[in-house]
């Protein structure tokens, strides 16, 4: 790609973020190479640089698009402050079942434990933990459990019983 074409989309991308709403705020900044963007920044959550990855990649011309954005939140958050944050985005999303999924927190990653019953809870739940304040990247740590257990396993059955007599009794466990 000439560095003609190049200039060209830069200066497009560069518009749509300098005009976009959800985007114009943050002051993010691209550079274009052969039709490939660096993307460049601070945001205030993951899913934030995620969606202005995903409108580029959408745009004519873009062969790829390297997210080199910066999480950045507006005062220091600790680990248990993200996993605080994890928690509360993943108990707001009505695709994840907060009784077997759970979070934990170090440096900015958010691992998720527990398990699911589809592809598409796990998803939910990963897109849910990117919305977070201070999370950098998302690890997912997740079992893909239809149903819960293994009804083959007879230990599974076994554990998955006593969970739920558990659960009746307040507690609360991820597995």
């Amino acid at each position: 790609m000439s560095q003609e074409k190049d200039s060209k989309l830069r200066e497009e991308i560069q518009s749509m973020l300098d005009s976009h709403k959800e985007f114009k705020g943050y002051g993010l900044e691209v550079d274009v190479h052969g039709g490939k963007v660096q993307l460049s920044g601070i945001v205030d959550a993951l899913a934030d640089g995620n969606r202005a990855v995903q409108a580029i990649t959408d745009m004519d011309g873009v062969k790829a698009v390297e997210n080199g954005t910066t999480v950045c939140t507006d005062g220091a958050i600790t680990d248990s402050g993200v996993a605080m944050e994890v928690s509360e985005e993943l108990q707001a999303d009505p695709q994840v079942n907060i009784r077997h999924v759970g979070v934990k927190a170090a440096k900015g990653r958010a691992y998720l434990l527990g398990h699911v019953d589809s592809p598409e809870e796990e998803h939910a739940a990963i897109n849910a933990a990117a919305k977070a304040r201070g999370v950098k990247e998302v690890i997912s740590e997740l079992n893909v459990r239809p149903g819960g257990f293994d009804t083959d396993d007879l230990g599974a059955i076994f554990h998955h019983q006593v969970n739920n007599d558990r659960e009746g009794e307040g507690e609360t466990n991820l597995y």
